[in-house]
């Protein structure tokens, strides 16, 4: 029997039984066949069980995102007191997990489920389990009040809980701080924490100054975008790819895409290497504005260049190419991203199909349900549907 088919139909003390005995079945093959089982499940006590079974650890990227998997499903549907219990349970049954790193991932869930009560719970009861509180676990409880878009809680623990646990904030205290005064449009405000950290010697970095950068450019306070970039120079600061990346964002997000690409421009003319980050922001900021024809250059562009696109961007070109009426340019990047395994959502194949035929592609419109039904299960009884609406 697979993997998948153990987790998927024997009982909790069947998992764990199989999966801690299988040597063929490497750590991160159990924690993929969770992750994949978890996306699909909506019963919350299999989800648990899902997350038990796989014994999952803060230690690996893969296992904290099947964590934070689990932990969304069951916030959509108002599990909290589940989600409470699991983790509660969890520093209890699994020895291993009684430490500082699990204790700071469990107080992000906690934000990330916006139960922030909880949050600050474990963080105070640290001491009580046997686990260190310091800096870490604060910046944990910050980054769960930024999780939980609790910007004034953020500001409560900054102002507090060093004074009153005796914790030395650090660099990346002092950045979770700006980043929340740069959602929450009081960007101005985080100049107070520069000043801070200049008093404490603590040295900011590329991700200080891009927080900065994101605020002020949200707030369209274009004229700090330019203290900034001198606050940067002061610090010794060159403007590297992640800042140009961040303003090439900002910019699109804002409708200036002509503006972001002659940042691209002055940063290949200066010699420096853009990514394919730089060019996604591009493509997708150019189809925002129905500049299609510039969206498809930078993507030529792009490729030519040696970067590879991401699903993302192929997605974001099947749309508005779509919304454009470019039927054909649509086809192409779809049947692109299909061979890459990347499937554009349904809504946006339906509109494919349906423009393609609005300009004579029956036989293409037919052979892409065809496609969509031979090499996906879902949504088949649409696309049966469909089908059987095309002309003949």
């Amino acid at each position: 029997m697979s993997l998948l088919s153990r987790l998927r139909h024997a009982t909790l003390a069947h998992h764990t039984r199989h999966l801690s005995t299988a040597a063929s079945v490497s750590t991160k093959d159990k924690t993929r066949a969770a992750l994949s089982l978890l996306k699909a499940e909506k019963d919350p006590t299999k989800i648990l069980e899902i997350c038990k079974t796989a014994s999952l650890t803060p230690e690996s990227h893969l296992d904290r995102v099947t964590f934070s998997v689990a932990i969304n499903k069951l916030r959509d549907d108002n599990h909290y007191d589940l989600i409470r219990q699991f983790l509660d349970d969890l520093f209890v049954s699994r020895p291993d997990l009684k430490t500082q790193r699990f204790a700071s991932h469990a107080i992000v869930l906690y934000g990330q489920a916006d139960m922030l009560d909880d949050a600050v719970r474990t963080f105070e009861q640290c001491d009580e389990m046997g686990i260190p509180r310091n800096v870490k676990t604060l910046n944990a409880l910050l980054l769960a009040c930024i999780f939980a878009k609790n910007y004034k809680e953020v500001n409560r623990v900054f102002l507090e809980f060093p004074k009153v646990y005796g914790i030395e904030p650090n660099l990346d205290t002092y950045n979770y701080v700006i980043k929340a005064f740069s959602e929450s449009g009081s960007t101005s405000s985080a100049y107070s924490v520069l000043a801070e950290m200049e008093r404490k010697n603590v040295k900011p970095d590329a991700n200080t100054f891009g927080h900065f950068l994101t605020g002020f450019y949200t707030e369209m306070k274009f004229e700090d975008v330019g203290k900034v970039t001198n606050l940067m120079e002061k610090h010794g600061f060159q403007p590297g790819l992640s800042t140009y990346n961040i303003r090439i964002k900002s910019l699109c997000k804002l409708r200036r895409s002509a503006e972001a690409k002659a940042l691209l421009d002055g940063m290949l003319s200066r010699g420096m290497k853009a990514n394919a980050v730089t060019y996604c922001h591009l493509i997708h900021g150019f189809c925002r504005e129905s500049n299609l024809d510039e969206a498809k250059k930078l993507f030529k562009n792009m490729v030519n260049r040696g970067f590879q696109p991401d699903s993302n961007c192929y997605h974001t070109l099947v749309h508005f190419l779509c919304k454009g009426g470019e039927f054909e340019s649509a086809l192409q990047f779809a049947e692109e991203s299909i061979e890459k395994n990347w499937v554009p959502n349904f809504a946006t194949m339906k509109s494919l199909v349906e423009g393609l035929v609005s300009i004579s592609k029956v036989s293409e419109a037919r052979e892409l349900v065809g496609q969509m039904k031979e090499r996906f299960t879902v949504n088949q009884d649409q696309w049966n549907e469909i089908e059987a609406g095309l002309p003949q």
